[in-house]
Parts: C-alpha cells; sequence; structure tokens
C-alpha cells in the first residue's frame, strides 16, 4: 500500500501486513489504494483516529472463541467521539512454521501470541507436549521474530504468513476450533448515520445506576420489553471500585428503528452513562425480523393514538 500522507486517505490497523486485521480491511472498499498505516495496538490505532493521523482505523472486538476484545471494549467507553461504521469478519485458523531445514520434531520453544496460543494449546499440547512459549506482540510479529535472533524454534502464525516471510510451514490448521471467527469494526470520528438496511446492528454501552438488587434486570427489561434482541452482552469493570462495572452491548436493528430508538430513550432514562458507538449493518447481512407488535408502524400507530386522544379526536373504530 502507498505511503501515508493525506490522513483523510489513511487507515490504521494493527500490523505488520500479513494480520487478521489487515484481511479485515481488506474488505473495507474505501479503503482499497489507499494508504494504510500498521500500529503495534489497540489503542495506536484509536489515537490515529482522534488525532486526525487516519481516517478510520480497523480493530478487532470480539472473537467467537474468547468473546469480547477487552481492550477494545475498554477503550471505545472511554475515548469519546467515536463510532463504528462498519464490521467485518475474519475467518481465523493457524500454522505452525519454522526455519527453513527446521523439523516438527526439533521444536522446544514456540513463539505465539497469547490469543493465538490459547486458541491452539490443545494441537500444541497433543503434539509438542513439553513445548515452552514466548508471547509474541502480533501473530506476525511472532512468526518475523524467528528470523530476527529469537529463541524460539517455531511460530504459530495466520496462513499466508510465508507470502511475507522465508519460513517453513511445518503444519496447518493447528487452531482447535476450525469455524473460529473475530469480528472487527471500522471506526471512525464520522457522526454521520447510515440509512437502515434492514439487517443492521447497533453498539453501546451502558452503566447501572447503583447496585441495587434487581438493576440489571430493569436494563435488560429496557430491550425485551420492546422486542429488540441483544447479540451481545458483556461486563467490564468501571474501575473505580470493586463491584462496578460498565455492559458493552449489541442491539439487533438501527437507531433509527422505531423500537431501538424507543428502547434507546428508555435506557438514557435508567442509565447514567450511555455511550452510542453507532449503527452499521451486519457483516453477515441477516435482515432483522421481528413480531407486528414491534414493527416500526406499530410504535407509530400508537403515537399518533396518543396524540388524537391528547388532541381531543374522536376515536376511530
Amino acid at each position: 500500500m502507498p505511503a501515508a500522507s493525506d490522513p483523510a486517505e489513511t487507515y490504521s490497523y494493527l500490523g505488520p501486513a500479513g494480520t487478521f486485521t489487515e484481511a479485515a480491511l481488506k474488505q473495507v472498499e474505501a479503503a482499497a489504494g489507499k494508504a494504510w498505516r500498521p500500529v503495534n495496538n489497540v489503542g495506536e490505532a484509536l489515537d490515529d483516529v482522534t488525532s486526525g493521523r487516519s481516517t478510520a482505523a480497523m480493530i478487532a472486538i470480539e472473537n467467537s472463541i474468547e468473546g469480547g476484545v477487552s481492550a477494545t471494549q475498554d477503550a471505545l467507553a472511554t475515548i469519546p467521539d467515536l463510532r463504528i461504521v462498519g464490521e467485518y469478519l475474519v475467518p481465523v485458523n493457524f500454522v505452525l512454521v519454522a526455519r527453513p531445514g527446521t523439523a516438527l520434531a526439533d521444536v522446544k520453544v514456540v513463539n505465539a501470541h497469547p490469543v493465538a496460543y490459547a486458541q491452539t494449546h490443545r494441537w500444541l499440547e497433543r503434539e509438542l507436549p513439553s513445548h515452552g512459549h514466548i508471547p509474541a506482540t502480533s501473530n506476525v510479529a511472532a512468526a518475523a521474530s524467528l528470523l530476527d535472533g529469537s529463541t524460539a524454534d517455531a511460530a504459530v502464525a495466520p496462513p499466508g504468513i510465508t507470502d511475507h516471510h522465508d519460513l517453513t510451514v511445518l503444519a496447518e490448521g493447528i487452531g482447535d476450533n476450525p469455524n473460529a471467527v473475530t469480528r472487527f469494526v471500522l471506526v471512525s470520528r464520522t457522526t454521520a448515520l447510515p440509512e437502515p438496511t434492514g439487517a443492521d446492528k447497533t453498539s453501546i454501552i451502558a452503566e447501572l445506576p447503583d447496585d441495587t438488587a434487581g438493576r440489571l434486570l430493569e436494563m435488560l427489561e429496557q430491550f425485551a420489553t420492546r422486542g429488540v434482541n441483544m447479540s451481545l452482552l458483556e461486563s467490564r469493570p468501571i474501575g473505580d471500585a470493586l463491584g462496578r462495572y460498565r455492559f458493552v452491548i449489541d442491539l439487533d436493528g438501527h437507531i433509527l428503528d422505531e423500537r431501538v430508538a424507543d428502547a434507546l430513550l428508555g435506557l438514557k432514562r435508567f442509565s447514567p452513562n450511555v455511550v452510542f458507538l453507532g449503527s452499521y449493518p451486519r457483516a453477515d447481512k441477516q435482515a432483522i425480523t421481528v413480531t407486528n407488535r414491534y414493527s416500526n408502524e406499530s410504535f407509530v400507530e400508537a403515537r399518533d393514538w396518543l396524540r388524537g386522544l391528547i388532541a381531543g379526536e374522536p376515536s376511530a373504530h
């Protein structure tokens, strides 16, 4: 990709080239042919966006095996004026690579990113029962370190790593779950809302007002009573005291959907702090279906009925 120049034409991602994050960024049509800026972590990627060095950043937010990415969730909760403008899914699998001439029987120490190690540990323990583990900052960095004086004998890396580094693949498909998927989000400073597509997701972060019994149920009722499904609900410590948590929530639907808007109004009345992270098209493009009583028309009709009562209009029969 071309070197970064105009920040409006630059996208940040967890590098270097060859990472799963880069694979997610390749799915963004608007980023094609633009400058891509590799960074070392989520904080640096989002700092690029808030400082104006980049127009957007691609970051991992959820994994089907490990759950939510805490560093991303905490950053989105505490850095103001960020919006998710799109989500992208990347199948996750791994290969074991080594320097040319190394055999699997020679491997005593493995370099791997902690998340990648967690997703391959059963294979590693079965095939290399006495191996040691050196943590790496990224999957690609684990592989690159083998050519840069690492004491490791092999590394867990993404498929295709040999396109970027002169390494030998010792084993393929070493992930413990062949169906593992990581969800990435593209984060920007834009506040413009995309139009609803019928297959959308809304991301928010909310806090409970206090630790009174039943408060979590009260929060969840804001969605249940309006027919709004949650596809993600995770708690993260706020950090100011023990027992204080914020909740990262993904809702099925768009903020311009009547049921979602009404649920957010109820949530805002209940929660002392609600962070709206954005409404955007779902990566899987699966349409959201609701029963008639939760349709846009039903909410509009109910409001019209109430206005008619207040205005003293004759009832329709």
